[in-house]
Formats: C-alpha cells, structure tokens, sequence
C-alpha cells in the first residue's frame, strides 16, 4: 500500500534536489506512510511511526551529543527515514556524529544538494500515498465481489483456492486443525515442496488470533469456520516475500475463508472435504501402479505416509435388508460407514486413507513396520462393526504389501472380497480372499469377456425359456446348485412341493440337455449362475439377492 524510501526518492521533485543516502542504505526499502516536515529537533513525540521526515536543519543542534539524541528518538518511533537539505545550515556535509549515529542505527539519512521545495516533496509524496490507499480499497471491493459471485454460486473449494492463488500468486493450502491437507493451488510453484512435511511444518505456525501473519514462516493464516464451529485453517504461502504481506492479501485470504465456511454448510450432507481429498489420492493410487512423487507428498500431507511402510486395502459395504426404512438412502449409510472406518482407524492409532465409491467405503491402512497386521485389523473390524450395529456392514481386506506401487491391488482386492462375501451372506468379523473361495475369484475375474462369455453359454436356454413363458427355472437351478444336488433342501428352500420342484428340474435338464446329478454338470452350472449373477445384478442393494432368501 505505501511507497518505499527508494520509490519516493525516484520521484522527479526529489531528483531535482540530488539525493544521496549517507547513511542507512539498508533500509531504503522502508515503507513511507507520510512526509512530514519537521525543523525542532523534539520531533519525535510528534510522530506516529513510517513518517519520512524532511528537514534543512536549521534547528538542529551541532554538538554530537544532541544529533546522536536526535536519532536514536526518531529510530524509537520508527520513523522511515530523514532528508536534509545541505543549503541552510550545513552547506558541505552533515556532521560526521549525525551520519554515525544513523549508520549504527540503520536510520535512513539523505541529502539534498540544491535547493528544494518541500511543500512540493510532500503533495508528491502524500499524493502517491493516497492514491495507493484508493487502488487497495478498489482491490478489496474488487475482491468483495468475486468472493461473494463465488459463496452465491456455491463454488467448490478447490474453486476458491484457485481464486485465491490469481489474486495473490502465491500457493494457497486449505487444511484441518489436525494440519492435513484438504485442498491446495499451488499459483505455479512446484506442489512436492509445498506439501512435503506439511504436518510436521504447520504445527509449530501459530499466529494467536483469528487472522495473522507468522514472519519466521511467511504464512498468512485464517482460521475456517462458521457458528463458532472451527474446522480448518487456510494458509497463504508468502516465504517468497519476507515482509508483511500486503494488506489486500488478508483480505483475499478471509473472504476465502468465509466463502469456504459457507460451502461447508450448505453441502453438509455431501461427504466431508477431508473424504473428498483421501477419495482422490486413492482414485489416483488405484488408477497410477507407479505413484508420482506429488501424490506421494499429498497423502503425506493427510498424515497418511506411505513410504516405508505396510499397506493393507480395506473395503466396507453396508448389508441393507429388505425392510430398511425407505428414508435410510445409500450416500447417508455409506457417508456415516466413512466416518466410523476414519474415527476406527484414529482409535486404533494408524493412519489411513478413507472415501466412498458408489456402493461402498475404501480405505488404505498404512502401519508401521512393528505394527501386527492382524491385531489392528481385528481391532479396525471391532469398532466398525460396534458402530454399524443399526445396518451390518462386512468388512473385506486385502493382501499386505509393503510399498505404494502395490497399493492399487491391495485395495483393488479388498473391494472385490467385500463384495464376494457380501453375496455368499457368511457373517465373519473380516473376510480374506481365502474365506470368499469361488466367489472371490469370480469377482477378480468380473472383467473378463470369458467368463461372461461362458455364463452366457451354459445359461442362454433356460433364460430365454422363463423370459418367454414366464416359469421360474433358473431360481429353481440356484437351489438346486446352492444345496449341493439335495433336491429335498433345495424344494423346501424354494416353498415348492417336491412332486413340483421334482417337474421344474426335469425340464431343466430337457432344456439345457443335461443331467444334473452329473457333478461336472453341476459344477458349471453353479460357476455360470454366480458369474451371471456377478454380471448383471447391483448386489448390495437388491431386495432378493440371487441365492439368499425367497425365490
């Protein structure tokens, strides 16, 4: 907002004078908030501070003493700097005590060798300060009125972020009051060393109010919130500009900040930022079997390292039965499951990435390399269970590797175990590949044109029958199959009398033309209905999964 010594100087009615600084070359970049001529040597008490003081010293003293006083007052309320004009009173040089005492103080002290009216220094001076003072009131409006456009549009965050790294150029990071990354620009600069040891970096930065500069780390940080309810912090990275950073940038960085604490409100029944930051790290993981150094540095950013250590995929769907009520939806159930997977994992004292997909919630669990797998599993399992005792959820895992390049198949895995175990119906705490058997490998193999290829060859006929004259043959067929050939099991299963059920397996076997007390014959069937099954049904959501409950 206000001119330098240095910008002042290069102003044409102060180059007329011939300025030359004597003394305090350090510190020509001092900020002038006015000009101020002053011929009493006791014109300190008088200032308010960054007033640049003009003078042709006739009133001031000779003896060392009195000059060195004359200084040390004018450094006391910091003043930005003093002209003397070398025609009055001194006409050659300033006394060497006067130059010494504002080297030693590093007080600014210039002279001017002609003649120069002051009254035309300052309506200079004041005027370019005044006309600066202007422009940053039309930068705030201007900054007003985009924050506003953004709060009424209901702009996402990264939106504002954006906003705010054009209006400032500098990096912008949007983070929890635990210090993980929800959000960041980076205004051009590289984003590996703007999140690296982020964590461990905004931890030791606190300001002690609301909005505040910290100079040791050039952050201007603002605290985000809304109803006295506080939830993150939004940094402006300004380590490029060791000064103050100007006014303007507060108030880009607490209209941001408002407008951040209002989206929040508004899209509380979204997921949170923090699900939507770890949900694109892992979209990512997922997608990259090579993690770029960035996203190794961002899930770092959410505490979440993954280098040097062991990773397990976690996946959770809920088990919603028939007669759920009809206002429980699916993103509330998957949300909350979210939120209890997060507050397991900070129970159990690991760290972990957690989102939701479309029918379920995925984690990936970083443990040290002393951690038991096992033991923080079971304990994971524990606590999400206890949490979801009004909807059931099962809990799949995957393998444990031990580097991010792998961390894509491990959750990859789980995902594909959560949904094998959810359609076979076993209750267990937590479900392997192992536990899932047949149906696991199906579910690995779910893309495979081959499989789906041979589900539609060993079950065209008996499909294409019900579909035209309405019987029931294939849901007879998976009883059959479900109880292992014992056709009196699979007609109670059914609620059909034998001598019916009996019928419905006869002409199954005259459409299909085969028999199917044959135990290959059996075998395929079986693989082909639960491929099938695999294939064309939306699993957790179903009423009648095929092979549970009534056909």
């Amino acid at each position: 907002m206000y001119p330098t010594i240095a910008e002042v100087l290069a102003l044409p009615v102060l180059r007329h004078g011939n300025p030359r600084v004597v003394a305090g070359n350090a510190g020509l970049d001092r900020p002038v908030r006015w000009a101020h001529v002053a011929e009493i040597a006791e014109i300190a008490p008088l200032l308010r501070g960054g007033e640049l003081v003009l003078t042709t010293g006739v009133a001031l003293p000779d003896d060392g003493a009195s000059l060195a006083r004359y200084v040390a007052d004018l450094t006391q309320v910091g003043a930005a700097g003093v002209v003397v004009e070398l025609v009055r009173h001194w006409n050659d040089r300033l006394p060497l005590a006067l130059v010494t005492s504002a080297e030693e103080s590093g007080l600014p002290l210039i002279t001017l060798s002609r003649e120069t009216r002051y009254v035309s220094v300052t309506e200079a001076v004041n005027g370019m300060i005044v006309d600066a003072q202007v422009a940053e009131l039309r930068a705030a409006e201007r900054v007003h009125e985009t924050f506003t456009s953004l709060t009424v549009a209901g702009a996402e965050p990264h939106v504002v972020l954006r906003e705010v790294a054009r209006l400032t150029e500098q990096p912008v990071v949007l983070e929890t009051l635990d210090h993980e990354v929800l959000a960041y620009d980076t205004a051009g600069s590289d984003p590996g060393e703007l999140l690296t040891g982020w964590p461990a970096r905004s931890r030791v930065v606190q300001v002690g109010e609301r909005t505040g500069y910290h100079p040791g780390a050039g952050w201007l940080v603002t605290v985000v919130g809304a109803r006295g309810h506080d939830w993150g912090r939004l940094v402006l990275v300004c380590s490029q500009n060791p000064e103050t950073p100007p006014h303007r940038h507060r108030v880009v960085a607490e209209r941001a900040a408002s407008a951040l604490a209002v989206h929040r409100l508004v899209a509380r029944d979204s997921d949170t930022l923090e699900r939507q930051a770890h949900r694109a790290v892992l979209a990512e993981l997922i997608a990259s079997p090579t993690p770029s150094a960035e996203l190794l540095a961002r899930a770092s950013a959410l505490a979440v390292p993954l280098t040097t250590r062991r990773l397990i995929g976690l996946a959770v769907r809920p088990r919603i039965a028939a007669t759920a009520r009809p206002s429980l939806s699916t993103p509330p159930v998957l949300r909350e499951l979210a939120e209890a997977t997060a507050l397991a994992a900070r129970r159990a004292k690991v760290s972990a990435l957690v989102a939701t997909d479309e029918t379920a919630v995925r984690a990936l669990v970083a443990l040290s390399p002393e951690a038991h797998a096992d033991t923080v599993l079971d304990r994971l399992a524990h606590d999400i269970h206890e949490a979801r005792a009004s909807a059931p959820a099962v809990v799949g895992v995957g393998t444990v590797v031990t580097g991010p390049s792998e961390a894509h198949r491990t959750v990859v895995e789980a995902a594909q175990v959560a949904a094998a175990a959810l359609d076979e119906g076993a209750e267990r705490p937590i479900h392997r590949l192992k536990d899932v058997r047949l149906r696991g490998l199906l579910h690995l193999l779910a893309g495979d044109e081959r499989v789906s290829a041979f589900a539609a060859r060993e079950l065209e006929p008996l499909l294409q029958r019900d579909a035209t004259s309405g019987s029931r043959l294939v849901p007879a067929l998976r009883h059959y199959c479900a109880h292992g050939g014992n056709k009196s099991a699979a007609a109670a299963a059914a609620h059909t009398s034998r001598t019916a059920y009996y019928q419905q397996l006869a002409r199954i076997e005259q459409v299909l033309g085969v028999r199917l007390e044959d135990p290959e014959s059996m075998l395929s069937l079986y693989v082909a209905l639960l491929a099938h099954d695999l294939g064309t049904a939306t699993r957790p959501w179903e009423e009648n999964p095929p092979g549970r409950g009534a056909q």
